[in-house]
């Protein structure tokens, strides 16, 4: 049974830049910062970066939702570094709230707000 999102890792082909992207867009810096691996603890989570691109196809056949408190905000943001939007905010229900942006290394990162 799953219990909670623990470790989401997108893989990327220029660690460095990467590094540098998701810092500034989660205003968190890596606590395990290696040529092999970059991690971030984003409130509990791990946020891993992988240099590794064997046997790996850019693709958005799995989005993993990241909570934000303003999705708004974290979308213009993202937006403002080199996101793309690929799914723009669209209510999900009540006062939930999704979107998917994809980083400027391929991946897809869903974000998700309200209750």
């Amino acid at each position: 049974m799953f219990n909670k999102l623990r470790t989401v890792i997108y893989h990327v082909n220029d660690l460095p830049n990467a590094k540098a992207w998701y810092t500034q867009l989660t205003g968190i810096k890596p606590y395990f910062d290696e040529l092999f691996y970059v991690g971030f603890n984003i409130n509990g989570c791990e946020l891993g970066l992988d240099p590794d691109n064997h046997n790996i196809q850019q693709g958005n056949n799995t989005v993993a939702y990241w909570s934000v408190d303003n999705i708004k905000t974290a979308v213009e943001k993202a937006e403002g570094i080199g996101a793309s939007i690929v799914s723009p905010v669209q209510n999900a229900g009540g006062t939930i709230e999704v979107a998917i942006i994809k980083d400027p290394f391929g991946n897809c990162i869903g974000l998700i707000s309200g209750t």
